[in-house]
């Protein structure tokens, strides 16, 4: 067997640079390798999971909405050779069942529908938030994700892995049709992880059980206290009554129970009213006339004694704002500037007696259920390796990013996809890939971590990933993004999706609606 190792010496220094159960009928290659050195991380345990998942959900999605299209530097525009390179099998090719396919032959391609497995994986690097594109495949627990390498490690942070990592299939305008599916661990190729050897930039992405919101509920402090999930807390008003109870039983006022003056009640009173601490002093806007007026300190005005505030401020202003101006300052012109004066007084209120409305702070929970496996929601595509190079192949992908040239025909809003036959493909040095297969594509980047499905049907919307996109250029040099690579998935590849493959993950929701309390 001739099995494709490459072990590197020295790290890559520099930016990252890229777009960067088994099912029932698992075939496998009889020449398959003893397992490759392959890196594991840890995205996140079961108690930091609903975590992760309420930053993305929170506030209406807005993290969601604000994340931009992974890019780092994906575009190669160094020379890659086409039709050239080290892509090939090393071994029998084999393959895995698409869900629910196990024992069913796929049907030919004749309209082109959008596969249901596919989606946006988002994670954030640093205080940005970021998306590239994904698809769910074929596990032996319904819960892994097929993707770039360079969408999931960066050898350069904490961990080794991009922080708040989900997958959120059909993923559309903030919307998560089928829920929010955290990380729980992430498999790849040693070379890829550590010295970011392009031949390998691939992941696959063992994923909880997804969450979808469930509600939310006025609960006790000490079950909000407890609660590891959203919650949040406001204060709201009170019947004396009800305020006298909360009292008695804390044993007096507290922080969750109070009273407090209230501010409608206040009334004005003349300026010498002695200063007590119920007197509380104002600062007022007026016209220069009663401004004027008030100067003496004694001059009543609408129910209140005002005394002069010395301060006078003056604004220059456009012709148009001059004109348009309605409030109390007093409008001249100065030296040809259109000049407003502003006039303030002080004066003193004090609040009546008795004026007093109640408060309590009210604590409220958001809860969730689970969504169940993602495999069952959405299904997953099958996989397969050791396959001959030039067989046509769809990429499916959200691109986003303008095309060199500037011209931007994508929104990375819903996705899009590439249609042809595979090419052995090198890449520039910098990338260390000389065993890559490419695919004549337009998608630019945000497309990254996209499959690449071989014999897909679009009737069942099912196929066998065989890549990801990695890599994409522009070979004639015209301003326009032709190309894509994928790093060729070979016995290797096979090996680290096994591991993947066979973990378990299980739910993230108690049945309160809470986060699971175990790691």
């Amino acid at each position: 067997m001739n099995t494709r190792v490459k072990r590197l010496a020295l790290p890559l220094g520099g930016a990252l640079a890229a777009t960067s159960m088994i099912g029932a009928t698992l075939v496998t290659s009889a020449n398959a390798a003893t397992a490759p050195a392959k890196k594991t991380v840890s995205l996140a345990s079961a108690t930091s999971a609903q975590k992760i998942a309420n930053f993305w959900k929170s506030n209406g999605g807005a993290n969601l909405k604000a994340a931009a299209q992974f890019t780092g530097a994906e575009q190669t525009n160094q020379k890659i050779k086409l039709g050239g390179g080290d892509a090939k099998p090393d071994g029998k090719a084999g393959v895995v069942a698409p869900i629910g396919q196990e024992k069913v032959t796929p049907t030919k391609v004749k309209n082109v529908n959008l596969p249901k497995t596919i989606g946006k994986v988002f994670f954030t690097v640093g205080d940005k938030e970021y998306w590239c594109s994904a698809s769910s495949v074929q596990s032996k627990y319904h819960n892994l994700v097929a993707t770039a390498g360079h969408c999931v490690f960066d050898e350069g942070v904490q961990n080794g892995a991009l922080d708040n990592w989900v997958f959120i299939p059909g993923y559309y305008q903030g919307k998560t049709p089928w829920g929010i599916y955290v990380g729980k661990a992430a498999y790849t190729h040693y070379d890829f992880a550590v010295y970011e050897d392009y031949d390998s930039d691939y992941a696959f992405v063992t994923v909880y059980n997804g969450i979808t919101y469930a509600g939310e509920k006025q609960v006790t402090k000490a079950t909000y206290d407890a609660w590891q999930g959203y919650k949040y807390a406001k204060d709201v008003e009170i019947t004396a009554a009800e305020y006298q109870k909360c009292k008695d039983a804390a044993g007096g006022e507290t922080a969750d129970c109070w009273a407090k003056a209230d501010p409608s009640s206040e009334k004005v009173v003349p300026y010498s009213t002695p200063l007590s601490s119920t007197v509380k002093m104002y600062t007022k806007e007026v016209t220069k006339d009663e401004f004027v007026a008030a100067g003496n300190g004694n001059h009543n005005f609408n129910q209140a004694n005002y005394k002069s505030f010395p301060k006078v401020a003056a604004d220059i202003v456009t012709k148009e704002a001059y004109d348009a101006y309605t409030g109390p300052g007093y409008k001249k012109m100065v030296d040809g500037a259109y000049t407003i004066e502003h006039y303030f007084v002080e004066y003193k209120a004090i609040v009546s007696p008795g004026a007093v409305k109640y408060y309590k702070t009210v604590f409220f929970i958001e809860y969730y259920k689970d969504a169940g496996r993602l495999g069952d929601n959405v299904g997953g595509q099958g996989f397969t390796w050791n396959q001959k190079v030039g067989q046509p192949v769809y990429a499916f992908g959200y691109p986003a990013a303008p095309h060199p040239d500037g011209d931007k025909p994508f929104t990375g809003v819903t996705p899009k996809w590439c249609y042809g036959k595979t090419f052995a493909a090198a890449a520039a040095a910098k990338f260390k890939a000389e065993a890559q297969i490419g695919l004549k594509c337009s998608m630019t980047a945000g497309s990254s971590g996209g499959p690449w499905i071989l014999k897909y049907s679009s009737t069942k919307r099912l196929g066998y990933i065989n890549g990801v996109t990695s890599l994409i250029g522009d070979a004639d040099v015209n301003g326009r993004i032709d190309f894509a690579t994928s790093p060729y998935f070979d016995t290797e590849t096979y090996s680290i999706y096994k591991s993947a493959a066979n973990l378990w993950s299980g739910s993230i929701v108690t049945k309160d609606g809470d986060i699971a309390t175990k790691a």
